[in-house]
Order: C-alpha cells, then sequence, then structure tokens
C-alpha cells in the first residue's frame, strides 16, 4: 500500500533565502529509505495563518503522514505547536514530564543557581506545551517534538524542531511514536539503489534506458530519477523489493554499457572511492582557481589524515614560483593557466609536502580574466605520481565562477581516481 507524505519547512529566515533549507530533503530521504512516497515539501514563514494553510493544503490532498520542521523555540515567533494544535482542534495542556526534561537541560549548562529567572521560567513553560492528547519527544535540543495522531478529518502530524542536527538527533524517537507507526503501517517494503557515472550524459543515458525499457523485463516497476551534479550523473532507482530481479538486469545493462564511465554502484562518493584507491599512498594538492576546493573535497570525509599530506592554494605567481618551484620565465611566456604550469605546480607540490601524488589546479574561473585561446571556464590540470611521467590535461567548464570552480574540483578529484585505476 502506497503511503504518502507532505513536509511543510518553516522559518522566515528559509523563506526569505537567508539560510539554505536542509531539513526537507533530509527528511524527505528517510521517509522514503522506509518506504513512504513525498508528495509535497513546502516552505512558509513564522506566521500561524500561513503554517495553517499548508498544513491544510497537505491535509486536502489526503497526504496520510504531515512533517513540520522549525517553530518550537521558546521565542515569541515560534509558533508552530499552537498552530498545530489549533488546526487540530486540541487545546494546549501543559506536560509536566517534558517541562522536567527541558528545565534539567537548561540547569545542565551550569549557568543559574537554584532560582531561574523568570524569562526562563516563562520559556521552559512555553516549550513545554502540547495539543492535548498528542506524544510528547525528548528534545535533542532543549525544545520537544510533538506526534499528534491522524482523525478522519486531517493526517498524522509530526512536529520536529529547526535545527538539523536536533531533527537528526530525534528522527528515531519520532518514528517510534504510536502516531507515527500508525500512520505509516502497511507500507509496502521499497529498496533504492544509487549508480554514479563521471563523463555520462542525461542525453546518453537516456538512450540506454530507451534500450533498458524495452529488453529489462518489469522495467515499468523501476522509478528511475537522474540529476547531474558537479559533472557527475546521478542515477537513483527506488522500487519495491518485488522488483529487485529487474533492477540488477538494469544496473547490468548500464554497467555494459557505460561501465568506463560508472565510478560508483552503491552510492560511494569520488572522496571514498578516491581514499580506497589510495591504498597506502599520500596525496597533496596546489591549487590556484579552485583556491583549496580540492583539498577540502579530500578532507571531508573521516581518517583522511592517513592519506592527505596537505595542500599549497598559490593564487598568486609569486606563490607558485616561490613555493612551489615554478620557474617565473615559464609563467611570462605561456601564462599561468597552461599544461606546462600546471605539471610544474603539481610535481613542486609533491616535493614541497613530500608526497608520492600531486595534483593541480590552474584557470580562468571568470567572469573576467580570459585571454586569446583561454576563454572563462578554461581549467589546466597536472597530476604527479612517483614513478610515472607527471601528466597534464585542459578542460573547459560552462557556467558562472562557483560552476567552474565546482567542476574543476570534481574533475581533479576524477583525475587521480581514473590514474590509480589504471
Amino acid at each position: 500500500m502506497s503511503i504518502r507524505a507532505g513536509i511543510v519547512v518553516t522559518g522566515t529566515e528559509v523563506l526569505s533565502g537567508r539560510i539554505t533549507d536542509r531539513n526537507g530533503p533530509w527528511v524527505s530521504q528517510r521517509l522514503l529509505e522506509i518506504g513512504v512516497d513525498v508528495a509535497h515539501i513546502t516552505v512558509c514563514g513564522d506566521r500561524p495563518r500561513d503554517l495553517a494553510a499548508q498544513l491544510r493544503f497537505l491535509s486536502d490532498e489526503r497526504v496520510d503522514l504531515i512533517v513540520t520542521t522549525g517553530g518550537l523555540g521558546p521565542t515569541a515567533d515560534d509558533l508552530t505547536v499552537a498552530a498545530v494544535a489549533d488546526f487540530t482542534g486540541r487545546d494546549l495542556v501543559a506536560d509536566p514530564v517534558m517541562r522536567q526534561t527541558i528545565e534539567s537541560v537548561i540547569r545542565g549548562w551550569r549557568k543559574y543557581d537554584d532560582v531561574l529567572p523568570d524569562a526562563v521560567v516563562a520559556a521552559i513553560d512555553k516549550q513545554a506545551l502540547i495539543p492535548a492528547g498528542a506524544e510528547a519527544i525528548a528534545p535533542v535540543g532543549t525544545a520537544p517534538g510533538v506526534a499528534v495522531a491522524a482523525t478522519d478529518d486531517v493526517p498524522a502530524i509530526l512536529v520536529l524542531p529547526g535545527p538539523p542536527h536536533e531533527v537528526h538527533g530525534m528522527w528515531p524517537a519520532a518514528l517510534a511514536t504510536s502516531a507515527v507507526e500508525d500512520a505509516i503501517a502497511g507500507r509496502d517494503s521499497y529498496d533504492q539503489h544509487t549508480i554514479l557515472a563521471y563523463g555520462l550524459s542525461e542525453a546518453d543515458l537516456a538512450v540506454s534506458l530507451r534500450r533498458a525499457e524495452g529488453v529489462v523485463e518489469g522495467f515499468d516497476e523501476l522509478e528511475i530519477t537522474t540529476c547531474m551534479r558537479g559533472g557527475e550523473l546521478e542515477i537513483v532507482t527506488r522500487f519495491e523489493c518485488s522488483a529487485a530481479q529487474s533492477y540488477r538486469d538494469l544496473e547490468e545493462l548500464i554497467l555494459t554499457r557505460h561501465g568506463d564511465r560508472v565510478f560508483s554502484t552503491d552510492g560511494e562518493p569520488i572522496n571514498e572511492v578516491l581514499a580506497r584507491l589510495l591504498g597506502s599512498r599520500t596525496i597533496g594538492t596546489a591549487e590556484s582557481c579552485t583556491g583549496g576546493m580540492v583539498a577540502a573535497a579530500l578532507t571531508d570525509r573521516a581518517g583522511s589524515s592517513a592519506y592527505m599530506l596537505g595542500g599549497v592554494v598559490s593564487y598568486a605567481n609569486d606563490v607558485k614560483s616561490g613555493v612551489l618551484g615554478v620557474p617565473e620565465d615559464l609563467i611570462a611566456e605561456l601564462g599561468a593557466v597552461s599544461e606546462p604550469v600546471a605539471a610544474a605546480m603539481a610535481e613542486g607540490a609533491r616535493r614541497v609536502l613530500r608526497s608520492d601524488i600531486a595534483v593541480s589546479t590552474t584557470g580562468i574561473a571568470g567572469p573576467g580574466g580570459e585571454r586569446p585561446g583561454k576563454p572563462v571556464g578554461t581549467v589546466c590540470f597536472g597530476l604527479a605520481i612517483d614513478g610515472r611521467p607527471t601528466v597534464t590535461v585542459t578542460r573547459k567548464f560552462p557556467g558562472d565562477r562557483g560552476a567552474v570552480r565546482r567542476l574543476a574540483t570534481s574533475a581533479a578529484l576524477h583525475m587521480v581516481a581514473g590514474a590509480l585505476r589504471e
């Protein structure tokens, strides 16, 4: 049976674009993993009327579960619980157990003596109010969550805090509430797999998927979505467990046609793949246009100190020459954005950092800086590996400055990975 959910992200700071919503996609992914279809993700400001409109919309859409995030704090604009109580026709009542829990958390900060300030007491009292008959969920910070059971007219509503780490920490307990368990009971059992490819276009994949439609039995039972991000093509397939063989046949077809460009069949990102390929070897970076983004990607995973020695952001030509030893006359003759300079940067980084491998980037990220024969988006890469000749390549990337830098970072990582596979 298909169970549908809707997500309401509250917060004027999200609605106005001051901060990026991280809760909606995260909650959606967690729901999809347990077999719950997400029909809508909406965003509204900290106004009860607007939140009520979102709840009404999702209720009219006949979803089985609504999840809200945000608006659970002690301040005047934290009104989600009150708005949910009003929407479901329930009074707000004090939960004495939850009140004691919140007070214990606050006293644990050791900022106060025995007598709490009136403002703090008022904040605790406010956060301990829940809709009558609802289930309170122990806080990760100071704001408890709330689960309201479904009625004939209103779906179940799960109210979560706004800070992402609190949402993540509260999620297991939220799923265990009777209101949520009842709402998602009877859902179908789903599986989901992710294939990642580099250098494969969505158009080329579309040709293969049309081929698969004719030869893969049960292809219609597979829900396939694709997304191009940082030069990588993400192919996510969701299916009922009974269609597992159909997915295996699809995966085999993709690998047969595009295996040279597939770098992960289990969603493992390139930095994890690269860490495995490095083995006992060490790596360093020399970056100009990417400004340290390659080094940041390499160190984004735990345990990266085992192989990542360091990086040199040689943005200025003086640093390319003074730190990495790139000959000044080479830069003067060919320009900083050239393959010989990229090679010298990589070799210099290997020498300075004493690493087994070094990768370099030097390019024109824009919006200005283009030269004859070197338009904005031109990036030269160098790769120096102990015991091998240094190799270079020049790529031209589309988009604005941010896009060029992201694409160049991804290209550098995949350049290293490709060389190590050889």
